[in-house]
């Protein structure tokens, strides 16, 4: 009797040792992996990696796409494209060039040449002007009409008056600085319609022809002077031909 309960108490902790031991479940091949120092740091390194690649891939087509839009401004609402490039057209340039100070050449006659000092003897000697027993070179051209009349003096180029008064010799004067330090005089006007520091087109009316003290045999003319930087040079070599 006491060895038939004996039996049965270990027959029971048998049991419940093996049902014990049946149930614990071993270690993941995942879970031992995990276990490794260094698995976490790889696996950051690698994340940090694709971040890095995701963020250049990007970066690279967005400034392909800014490069393409910069190149060329598309149409909108029927508005004409513009482009950059070597099919762009070139930007608008000032086109202005010196012209004569007067309404029409055709009416009118040199009385007095530039002094070239290439030219012919008889050329330079007709080019120098006497005044107080003195004789100077004309470093300029003065203009008058066939037929001795007044006329309109008109600014010979776009610029800013710098000089408008009254002179003891020369009557009224008139310089206008254009760019490019071209500056350009009138001399012997009768009147002038400007002032220093107005701003004038090209062939607006800036006074009107008169006489000099210097000049007095020629009647109405103007004196037309071109400086370039600040020399005096012939005014026919800056204004074209067809002017």
């Amino acid at each position: 009797m006491n060895e038939g309960n004996n039996k049965t108490p270990r027959k029971l902790e048998e049991s419940s040792k093996s049902v014990v031991g049946s149930s614990a479940v071993r270690p993941s091949g995942w879970k031992k992996l995990l276990s490794k120092r260094w698995v976490f740091p790889a696996v950051y390194m690698a994340a940090a990696a694709i971040i890095v690649a995701i963020l250049w891939v990007y970066s690279g087509t967005g400034k392909d796409e800014t490069k393409q839009t910069a190149s060329e401004v598309t149409e909108v609402s029927g508005e004409p494209t513009t482009e950059t490039g070597a099919d762009a057209e070139p930007a608008a340039v000032n086109t202005e060039s010196l012209r004569w100070p007067v309404d029409n050449m055709e009416d009118m006659t040199t009385i007095m040449p530039f002094y070239d000092v290439s030219a012919s003897a008889e050329e330079r000697e007709a080019a120098m002007v006497e005044y107080n027993n003195t004789f100077k070179p004309h470093m300029a051209i003065d203009l008058a009409r066939k037929d001795a009349k007044e006329f309109d003096v008109l600014a010979a180029m776009s610029g800013e008056v710098t000089v408008a008064e009254q002179t003891p010799d020369n009557n009224f004067e008139v310089n206008i600085k254009h760019a490019d330090g071209l500056v350009t005089v009138y001399q012997s006007l009768a009147n002038i319609r400007v002032k220093a520091g107005d701003q004038i087109e090209q062939g607006d009316l800036i006074g009107t022809a008169g006489q000099s003290q210097i000049e007095p045999s020629e009647g109405n003319h103007v004196h037309f002077e071109v400086r370039s930087n600040g020399e005096s040079i012939n005014p026919a070599s800056k204004i074209n031909s067809e002017e």
